[in-house]
């Protein structure tokens, strides 16, 4: 088993990462499923065209959240390998901003685990939100329900 946790500065893209993440699992044939959810900008948020949005987070907080949550969800569900890459710094409309995968023997482990993963770094995680408007500037209270 393995956590990988990641927080990047920069852009990436989430299908490549997947693909070599997946390449260097010592575990082939042991799983049957793999859940992927990838997050990307919009350009709305609570009814309001959103320019570009600023993530910050805490560094080291951040990434010790993201890894006990990630042993919660292999513990829980008995999951092989679990990949969570966070973006931060200045996001524009359509980057990605997350990539959660997951992977299990069986779908329905790994599809609640990739969902329990993705809610609590919605809702827990140590990061800030601060959209960039037409009108201006305002820091994000809550987040979008699942």
């Amino acid at each position: 088993m393995t956590v990988r946790v990641e927080i990047r500065g920069s852009e990436f893209d989430p299908w490549v990462e997947l693909s070599r993440y997946q390449e260097t699992l010592g575990n082939q044939g042991k799983y049957g499923a793999t859940a992927v959810f990838i997050g990307t900008m919009r350009d709305f948020n609570e009814g309001v065209r959103v320019k570009s949005l600023v993530l910050e987070h805490y560094p080291g907080m951040t990434e010790k959240h993201l890894t006990e949550i990630s042993q919660q969800a292999i513990d829980r569900w008995g999951l092989l390998d679990t990949m969570v890459i966070h973006r931060v710094g200045e996001i524009r409309i359509n980057e990605p901003i997350v990539a959660v995968a997951v992977w299990s023997a069986h779908r329905a482990a790994a599809f609640e685990a990739c969902r329990f993963l993705v809610e609590d770094l919605k809702s827990h995680a140590p990061f800030w939100k601060r959209e960039y408007l037409a009108e201006g500037i305002r820091w994000v209270e809550k987040t979008t329900p699942g």
